[in-house]
């Protein structure tokens, strides 16, 4: 399933705005709406995890959520919007997640060298993560706008048209940025 499937577009983007007004029996018609779509990303994220890692899809789902609820201040715009922030909300929950692992487990920048295989793609994945991350920190600094376009495409699974909709621009202007975007981050990436 993908974004553009869910319920009704309409429904969804009118329960966000009623929930955005204090409505909570908006929020409780939401939250089954859009369930399916939030576990399709933890999912995404957590194939990229570590095979022993502490959260499960369902837990960054309940986690996201915690997050989302105490957004007293945001104006969801549309569906979009709203699976954009969740998605950046659970990279944020993983990435903290796994520097505190590596605080706790490996004495914090120290790498522990391990005979076992699956520790050592469990701390090469926690690493991968935390260079991403900090490789899109640097992005942002650089150009905030692509940032947020790797944010919603890669992490919120959004189409182009959908990123252009969220960061009102046009699709051609996101599709023109993405790429731009991944080569740095590919440079980036590749040259530590």
């Amino acid at each position: 399933m993908n974004i553009t499937s869910l319920p009704s577009v309409l429904e969804i983007t009118q329960l966000l705005r009623a929930w955005n007004t204090g409505d909570c029996a908006a929020l409780d018609q939401l939250i089954p709406l859009v369930n399916a779509e939030l576990h399709r990303l933890a999912a995404h994220y957590m194939r990229h995890q570590a095979p022993d890692h502490v959260l499960q899809a369902t837990a960054l789902v309940n986690e996201a959520w915690l997050k989302l609820i105490d957004w007293q201040a945001a104006t969801w715009q549309n569906r979009a919007h709203f699976f954009g922030v969740a998605a950046q909300l659970m990279r944020r929950i993983l990435v903290d997640e796994a520097r505190r692992q590596q605080a706790e487990k490996h004495g914090g920048n120290i790498l522990r060298v391990s005979m076992s295989e699956v520790e050592f793609l469990a701390q090469k994945k926690q690493h991968d993560l935390l260079a991403l991350d900090d490789a899109l920190h640097a992005l942002a600094a650089f150009d905030e706008r692509r940032s947020h376009i790797v944010e919603l495409r890669f992490f919120g699974g959004l189409s182009i048209e959908e990123t252009a909709e969220v960061l009102k621009v046009s699709p051609r202007t996101v599709a023109r940025e993405w790429r731009l975007a991944q080569a740095w981050l590919y440079r980036e990436l590749t040259q530590k």
